[in-house]
């Protein structure tokens, strides 16, 4: 992991490196990261962190995913944290349970992969793979969540 700062980032701050669950673990990194520097961010300094992790992430996802020789390895969780970063930006102001069930959704869709995430996962490659198919999931999530708030 300190062989390189990227490698660093791509990890999730030492997240992925859970022999458990290293996506899971990678976004409840996200989520208390989250908490963390939402005292100290606005909407719009997020939006630009989220714009500026995703392209970075294109790049040095896909640096890690090289060196350790697999296209979309486990440990590399910086995707999840954008994503999920994305998701906890539009569900704000929310509970603990409201932000729970966003990370339950989010972790379905990113986990299962059902079909479009599948298809992206599957056929995009590289850093940009990496980071798409989790942006995805992050759409699903929101979808599925503003469909539950129009019927309650």
């Amino acid at each position: 992991m300190l062989t390189h700062p990227f490698h660093l980032i791509s990890l999730g701050f030492g997240s992925g490196l859970s022999p458990i669950m290293p996506g899971t673990v990678g976004t409840l990194f996200a989520w208390a990261s989250f908490a963390v520097l939402s005292r100290y961010l606005t909407v719009i300094e997020w939006a630009a962190l989220l714009v500026a992790g995703f392209v970075a992430g294109c790049w040095i996802t896909g640096f890690t995913a090289r060196k350790l020789g697999t296209d979309d390895p486990s440990p590399v969780v910086w995707d999840e944290i954008v994503a999920f970063w994305l998701v906890l930006l539009f569900v704000t102001p929310e509970t603990f349970t409201g932000q729970l069930w966003a990370f339950v959704v989010f972790r379905f869709f990113d986990m299962v992969k059902p079909p479009p995430i599948r298809y992206f996962d599957r056929r995009l490659k590289g850093g940009f793979g990496i980071m798409f198919d989790d942006l995805v999931a992050a759409f699903f999530t929101l979808l599925v969540i503003a469909l539950w708030r129009m019927t309650v």
